[in-house]
């Protein structure tokens, strides 16, 4: 049975600074455990060939299908605020690129496919519980509309790794628009390349921003564009309660896409200052911090290409702070009228922050879910709002709200069946919750039991849709069941 993949390569055709060449490292017994069928045939691959166990040998790096071109990327980056002047793919290697149906170039990396040239004495390998997580999340992440990488498949290697423990080796196959990252730029800033920099900053203006080519200004003009795509990324992660954890310039997409989920989560009980990484020690990268880490981070991007604005360094840096200076009201605009859309505001008018803003703080005070009270609050529109104030320890605290909210609403034109419709369509009933990906990784780690997996996969794929059969799934954790630490699995 032959497997083909209609590479397309071009970041492997840059000058060979921007990556190393290297193989994965073949496994001993690769075991298919899942394949995204769907996007497979969105990436114009067959995904019967693909689960057979040709397939699997190749998602598993075992064997290098024809056509692939396997680099591991160069790239550096700050981690947690601090600079690393060459990080690079230490576990992943891109096997090439393809055009997908819809004539978007993708990239197929393998993640866990063994030792590169920037490995820095690490093994290469993945553990199975890290790509469980990455699978359920980014996939989870896809159906909530949210721009992400994907995962494709996911294969047990048939070898150990050694954490703190020995634990299954896999292998998942991410999907991405591109894996370009801030973090590619400072490589070549740090090394003072500007050519290399033209040339990373044109390969992505072709591949992304296609529309720039043409502009006055291009170099300005991406930057610009990065801050938009973003300033909207952010605002999706805080109205569902995500938490990237680890927003290092090395793990911001120059795409717009949300990329390398290591120690995410989503919140359970709305709290601003909400961490679970158990690396981010000082909270860094707390839920709230996550659009000023954005705008630090895309300040390292700017700083990287000063060189290609101007040849005068004052008027080069005036003219970056200018573009950087949209960030806020364009995160600001995109969640705010997010929230609005939340609470089902349809219109904007005086006082429609004051009123969501009080609604947030009672939730933080109250510990509140904030999947579940935004979710019941659709239901209230069109009953009496029994469910959401039972979310709050204090009942009367959404009593005290909901009268103003309600005043508000009246002022819309839409039935209550419309507003609740479109209040559904925005507030998930389920989410990855903690608790759930843990027990998920634990039935696959200890007892190969992929039936767990499978269904909160399933579940997941429609976290809009009420699933009455499903129900238990939008709980939040028992006091005994909370997950207060997520780690990155490195």
């Amino acid at each position: 049975m032959t497997v083909h993949f209609p590479f397309q390569n071009s970041y492997s055709a840059l000058p060979d600074s921007f990556f190393a060449r290297v193989a994965p490292t073949p496994v001993a017994a690769p075991r298919l455990i899942k394949l995204n069928r769907p996007l497979a045939v969105q990436l114009g691959l067959d995904p019967d060939v693909l689960e057979s166990p040709e397939g699997a040998a190749i998602l598993a790096g075992k064997t290098v299908p024809d056509g692939a071109d396997p680099i591991a990327m160069a790239y550096a980056g700050h981690q947690f605020g601090q600079f690393v002047p060459q990080l690079g793919d230490g576990r992943a290697i891109l096997l090439g690129e393809v055009i997908d149906r819809d004539g978007v170039r993708r990239d197929i990396q393998l993640k866990g496919s063994g030792p590169t040239p920037f490995s820095r004495r690490g093994d290469g390998r993945a553990a199975l519980g890290p790509v469980l997580r990455e699978y359920i999340v980014s996939e989870a992440m896809f159906a909530l509309g949210i721009p992400t990488t994907r995962s494709l498949a996911a294969v047990v290697t048939g070898e150990h790794v050694i954490r703190e423990t020995a634990l299954p080796g896999a292998v998942l196959t991410r999907i991405a628009a591109s894996h370009i990252r801030v973090g590619t730029f400072q490589f070549f800033a740090v090394r003072r390349d500007t050519e290399a920099i033209r040339a990373l900053a044109d390969h992505v203006i072709a591949r992304h921003y296609p529309e720039l080519r043409e502009a006055e200004r291009p170099y300005h003009a991406l930057l610009a564009a990065v801050v938009a795509r973003q300033a909207e990324l952010v605002a999706r992660w805080l109205l569902v309660g995500f938490i990237h954890g680890v927003m290092n310039t090395d793990n911001s997409s120059i795409s717009g896409e949300t990329i390398d989920y290591g120690p995410c989560a989503f919140m359970d009980a709305y709290n601003p200052a909400q961490v679970f990484s158990s690396i981010d020690e000082m909270g860094r990268y707390a839920y709230a911090n996550q659009p000023r880490i954005a705008l630090w981070n895309l300040t390292r991007l700017a700083e990287c290409l000063l060189p290609l604005f101007s040849d005068e360094q004052e008027k080069a840096v005036a003219e970056a702070q200018d573009i950087l200076g949209a960030f806020s009201d364009q995160f600001s605009a995109a969640y705010q009228a997010g929230l609005r859309r939340k609470v089902g505001l349809f219109t904007e008018r005086d006082g429609d922050e004051a009123l969501i803003q009080d609604l947030l703080d009672a939730m933080a005070k109250n510990q509140a879910d904030f999947t579940l009270t935004f979710r019941k609050l659709s239901d209230a529109a069109g009953d009496d709002g029994a469910d959401v104030r039972a979310q709050f320890m204090e009942p009367a605290a959404f009593d005290e709200w909901a009268g103003r909210w309600r005043a508000r609403i009246a002022l819309e034109p839409q039935t209550a069946a419309e507003r609740q419709s479109a209040m559904h369509a925005v507030n998930p009933m389920f989410i990855p919750r903690n608790h759930r990906v843990e027990a998920v990784i634990q039935a696959a780690v200890h007892d190969d039991d992929y039936a767990p997996f499978e269904e909160l996969v399933q579940v997941l794929a429609k976290p809009f849709e009420d699933q009455p059969e499903f129900a238990a799934y939008a709980d939040p954790p028992l006091p005994d069941q909370r997950v207060l630490r997520t780690f990155c699995g490195t």
